[in-house]
């Protein structure tokens, strides 16, 4: 999507106020939460994604700058891709607490399943062409990972509902709080273009769909988008890029449902032909590969970079 957006964060920022009590923090690439009241004791919060790995010592940081030597009651995922569950093993051991996901996420967060391939001929950039590089697993966090609540409410959250937007992947879901609109995203739609190295590092504030190369149901993913922006939030918080809030934020949420088929969804691409089967057991079928030798080389290149890059946000 080509309109810009203002956020009320400077771009880059680390650590990002989405409401009184919820706290964005971005490892790397990708953001996650705290959620809960400044200085809650220990149990009455949550943690909203674990991040890329090599970021726990930072992630525990800031939760007991936040909350002290209090423990969170749970860990809620959006889904289980591998920039979203990098820390969760050691934070989930470490805090000895429960990870709860959607029950179609489950195979990939037990071991059963991995994820389908993803697609590096769509959406064009170095994080595009690295895909086939990053973890799909299977991941297994073995019996910590149980089925968020069929009732639709979130554990250790309460005022909240989960959502599920589905596309990106099979048990994809989002976070709403109906009260104040503030809206937990996940990857359903981000605010900035993924597939672009300079655009994730300078956090350029812009509503997009799912990152391209991960998502393996497009007609899926539309529906989601227009769930999200029929409930009007006030503020979106993503998996990827800064928070937005107000008018400008709906008008471009509202834009990129009406138009997603041009805004969102490539021209071609494995997953535009056809979508990836998916059920309880996890993967089922995907579709064959889109062949692309000029991909096929700027893949190799970008194998370096993304190795010297990768590095790079680690340390910082």
């Amino acid at each position: 999507m080509a309109t810009e957006l203002l956020p009320e964060v400077k771009r880059g920022d680390a650590e990002m106020d989405v409401a009184h009590d919820v706290l964005c923090l971005r490892t790397g690439i990708v953001n996650l939460f705290l959620v809960g009241e400044p200085g809650a004791g220990d149990r009455e919060w949550v943690l909203v994604d674990a991040g890329i790995y090599g970021f726990t010592h930072r992630i525990m940081h800031e939760a007991q700058a936040r909350f002290g030597d209090s423990r969170p009651a749970c860990i809620v995922m959006t889904h289980g891709h591998f920039d979203h569950v990098g820390c969760l093993r050691e934070l989930s051991e470490a805090w000895g607490v429960p990870i709860y996901a959607h029950r179609l996420e489950l195979p990939y967060l037990t071991g059963r399943s991995p994820y389908p391939p993803p697609d590096p001929t769509v959406g064009g950039g170095l994080m595009a062409l690295s895909s086939p590089l990053y973890p799909r697993g299977p991941f297994d966090y073995g019996e910590r990972v149980r089925p968020l609540p069929a009732d639709g409410s979130v554990p250790g959250m309460p005022g909240w509902q989960w959502i599920h937007t589905p596309g990106h992947c099979p048990g994809h879901v989002s976070f709403w709080r109906p009260d104040d609109g503030v809206l937990i995203v996940g990857d359903a739609f981000v605010t900035t273009k993924q597939e672009s190295l300079l655009a994730v590092l300078e956090q350029r504030p812009e509503i997009h769909g799912p990152p391209m190369y991960y998502t393996q149901d497009w007609d899926a993913a539309r529906r989601s988008v227009q769930a999200l922006a029929d409930l009007q939030p006030e503020v979106a918080a993503t998996g990827h890029g800064p928070p937005l809030r107000g008018a400008v934020m709906r008008a471009g949420l509202d834009l990129l449902a009406r138009d997603f088929e041009t805004l969102a969804v490539p021209r071609d691409g494995r997953y535009v032909r056809a979508p990836a089967i998916a059920d309880e057991r996890g993967t089922v079928s995907v579709p064959p590969p889109v062949h692309n030798r000029a991909l096929l080389i700027g893949g190799v290149a970008a194998l370096a970079l993304g190795i010297f890059v990768g590095a790079r946000m680690r340390r910082r």
